[in-house]
């Protein structure tokens, strides 16, 4: 390489790469000073360094203050800025890529599948290679070599071997993104994606909201004879996608989110996020959803702990904890009240007035009937379960054995 050449190189590596010129020269001084070390024995306390005239090219090398002179001198110093000028280019390069692709993450790019490898997609993109990790991808999609793949960008990160471009499917991002290709009123801004939950490759719930009344965010989003969520789904390769129109009234919001199910009740803790849902008996297996998708989706969208019960279940739970309140009322009673004969069946402990009542109606007005009654006649009693009913039956028995 001639001292001119290696001057002209530099001045298009910065046009060109947008390399400083004067980082390229300290590169090169750097490099051939280190070659120069190496091949001429100098005091180890003597520092070695090299100097490229900026006019001429001419690199000269010093130990010290002394000049080292030799007759490979040139060549080896000719051949060390060769070496820096092309690691320059490759660096030049690799940033090039990296700064290109930086600037991408979140958006959506598209390349060519060009092979697959211990379960990820190497992505062709013409200036350079990119992945789909396994995770990242649909397990209900199925791709072949030479078949063109939209993706988003996750991540880009620096390695040895050059950038690292990570690309997703699976990302709820991807399909946010999708929407806003598809639906102009989500690209200009009238319409807003308020939250995502995404079931990959089955089901994706997606909230949506309009700024401006005029405009419908879900007839937006669903397009004429659903052509828009229709080119999404395709996409997707069959994923479903539920349009949910996002409210402030978290109500509204948790029945829009669990539909096509219908709401019979909710409750809401604020402190914790947390709502009991109550439907109709023939509601239940609708709003949970094939393996809990719907309500875990539900719950995923709107950011609440999503508890789902049938009118049944409501009513058994609210029974369930009324009881020990029966009781300890019953058992303050019973120490302010004198006790009872033993043959009364107000001395069973545990029984509140209610049950109490329901025993004298039906029939149980002594200890005596009451532990020689068999199982089935007494859990007729309403809210009377085997448990507890045996356990009046023993206890009648023992006041009797007292008395």
């Amino acid at each position: 390489m001639e001292s001119n050449e290696l001057l002209t190189i530099l001045e298009q590596l910065e046009r060109d790469k947008g390399i400083e010129k004067k980082v390229l020269i300290e590169a090169v001084e750097s490099a051939v000073a280190s070659a120069a070390k190496k091949l001429w024995t100098v005091d180890k306390n003597e520092e070695v360094r090299a100097v490229l005239d900026t006019r001429t090219g001419r690199i000269t090398a010093y130990a010290g203050t002394q000049e080292i002179r030799s007759g490979e001198f040139g060549r080896i110093a000719a051949q060390t800025a060769k070496q820096v000028v092309i690691q320059k280019i490759r660096e030049a390069e690799k940033n090039v890529v990296f700064n290109e692709y930086q600037v991408r993450i979140g958006e959506i790019i598209s390349g060519g599948i060009y092979r697959f490898e211990r379960g990820n997609i190497i992505v062709d993109l013409g200036k350079a290679e990119a992945y789909i990790p396994k995770k990242e991808q649909s397990p209900k999609e199925e791709f072949r070599q030479g078949d063109r793949i939209r993706a988003c960008v996750l991540d880009v990160k620096r390695d040895a071997k050059g950038p690292q471009i990570i690309l997703s499917r699976a990302n709820p991002g991807f399909v946010k993104k999708l929407f806003q290709l598809e639906v102009p009123e989500i690209y200009e801004g009238i319409v807003e994606i308020k939250s995502i939950a995404r079931d990959v490759g089955e089901r994706t719930k997606i909230a949506v909201y309009s700024k401006d009344e005029k405009v419908d965010c879900v007839g937006a989003c669903v397009g004429m004879r659903g052509s828009r969520v229709k080119n999404i789904v395709s996409e997707l390769q069959g994923e479903k996608i539920d349009i949910v129109r996002y409210s402030s009234d978290i109500k509204e919001y948790i029945q829009a989110a669990l539909s096509p199910a219908e709401i019979s009740q909710i409750q809401l803790n604020y402190d914790v996020k947390k709502a009991n849902i109550i439907v109709a008996d023939d509601q239940l297996s609708l709003a949970i959803g094939k393996h809990g998708q719907n309500v875990r989706l539900a719950s995923q969208l709107v950011g609440w702990d999503l508890d789902l019960f049938s009118s049944d279940q409501w009513k058994q739970l609210q029974e369930q904890q009324a009881q020990p309140q029966q009781e300890t009322s019953a058992r303050t009673q019973e120490k302010e009240q004198p006790a009872e004969p033993a043959g009364n069946i107000q001395s069973l402990p545990g029984i509140g007035e209610k049950l109490t009542a329901q025993l004298l109606q039906a029939g149980f007005d002594t200890l005596e009937k009451i532990a020689g009654a068999d199982m089935e006649s007494l859990t007729q009693i309403k809210g009377l379960g085997e448990v507890k009913a045996n356990k009046i039956i023993e206890e009648a028995k023992n006041l009797i054995k007292k008395g």
